[in-house]
């Protein structure tokens, strides 16, 4: 009997939506398309973040860079424009400020000609400190990376980028080999790949006390471009507390006025990276706003359609009433025929928004604005939930009305 009835209540509902078969396909395309606006904002939504995780996956997101200008106020009797200088003794007094989790210096080659044998190329040069490894992501795939002992000892070491190898070495192990850089042999101690791309592959890195030593030259020898370091797990108030204190130690120890944006820039990767997933979280918001909202529209046909339903099967439900059929069984065939033309509905927009999100993530061409696009498994059970609650919340009042129909009212009106 269970079996039979099952059949029965589904073989109703099917003949139900049959009848009025234009009226129910338009409302399932209402569903359907709000679903597939729905998928597809949020997929879209996600590529945007995932172009944005991508221009941060060169750096370490909790980094905070500083970079030397020029004066624009005056100080202390000073004038404005002048140059302000990092040093190794500033990158010292750098490391003993509280919060700073590790920190590397630049000092910059300008164009130098890389030689190994008969070829040669120009290859970006960065002398670094050890720790420059984890602010910019790289992945030493053989050898190692600059160390402790090579700055102590200015040993002429060097690290490569895969591409950098490829192009020297084609196809030769390069670790112990001696390539020139700007004729001054240096001895290949490691290879390296970084995220990020090409570009980073093709760079060099040197001990930074040694290119001081080598390349710097009178005023130079001492001389940072650059210093960059990161603050741990640090919120953006403590990160931009510990910047705040390197710019006051960097302009009491060069005379310029803290406050003076141009004498130091500084760059807040936590801050940056915060800001942007606080943008995301809004759009996120409006698209679930957005998304919900044109669903909704189409639920609100489903609950139409169940009250005309209702209003012409009133004869045959009071019959039902009549002959023993409780509310209960009442309201859940109204509900589950509406739960049905939802979810099914839905189920057809969902299909369609993952299709066509997994076509752009396979054919799009790869850009700054769009990547992976595609929706999460998180999402997806939120809007199936949905959905499933939105049609029963359309088929409720349907349902409510059903329940009180009277039998004798309903059979004399039939």
């Amino acid at each position: 009997m269970r079996l039979e009835g099952w059949l029965d209540r589904w073989t109703e509902i099917a003949q139900s939506l049959w009848r009025h078969r234009i009226r129910t396909a338009l409302t399932t395309m209402s569903v359907a398309w709000g679903t597939f606006v729905l998928v597809v904002l949020l997929g879209a939504g996600r590529g945007l973040q995932n172009s944005v995780a991508w221009q941060f996956r060169d750096d370490a997101t909790n980094s905070i860079w500083l970079y030397s200008g020029e004066t624009s106020r005056p100080f202390e009797g000073r004038p404005i424009n002048r140059p302000i200088q990092f040093d190794n003794d500033d990158f010292a007094h750098l490391l003993r400020t509280d919060g700073i989790d590790r920190a590397t210096g630049r000092f910059y080659l300008r164009g130098p000609t890389i030689a190994y044998k008969q070829r040669s190329a120009s290859f970006s040069v960065r002398s670094v400190h050890p720790d420059h490894q984890y602010l910019e992501n790289t992945e030493v795939t053989a050898g190692r990376f600059i160390d402790v002992l090579d700055l102590e000892h200015k040993r002429k070491v060097a690290v490569i980028g895969g591409e950098v190898a490829e192009f020297l070495f084609r196809g030769i192990d390069p670790l112990g080999e001696w390539i020139n850089v700007a004729r001054v042999p240096f001895r290949v101690v490691g290879v390296f790949k970084d995220t990020g791309g090409s570009s980073e592959m093709r760079q060099i890195y040197l001990p930074v006390t040694t290119a001081q030593a080598t390349f710097g030259g009178g005023n130079r020898s001492r001389v940072l471009d650059q210093m960059m370091f990161t603050v741990g797990d640090a919120g953006v108030e403590q990160a931009n507390a510990v910047a705040s204190e390197v710019v006051a130690m960097l302009a009491a120890r060069h005379h310029f006025d803290p406050e003076d944006r141009k004498a130091v820039r500084v760059r807040n990767n936590v801050e940056a990276f915060q800001d942007i997933q606080r943008i995301f979280r809004l759009l996120d918001a409006f698209v679930w706003l957005v998304g919900v909202g044109t669903v909704t529209a189409g639920i609100v046909g489903v609950s139409n359609i169940m009250l005309v339903s209702v209003r012409e099967r009133t004869s045959e439900i009071g019959l039902r009433k009549a002959l023993g059929a409780t509310p209960g069984q009442i309201v859940g065939g109204i509900l589950q025929e509406a739960v049905f033309l939802t979810a099914s509905s839905g189920y057809l927009g969902l299909v369609a928004g993952v299709a066509l999100l997994e076509a752009l993530r396979l054919w799009l061409p790869e850009n700054d604005y769009l990547r992976e696009p595609q929706v999460t498994l998180g999402p997806a059970v939120a809007a199936t939930v949905l959905l499933v609650v939105f049609g029963g919340l359309a088929g409720f009042v349907p349902a409510w009305r059903a329940a009180r129909v009277h039998p004798v009212e309903a059979l004399r009106n039939g």
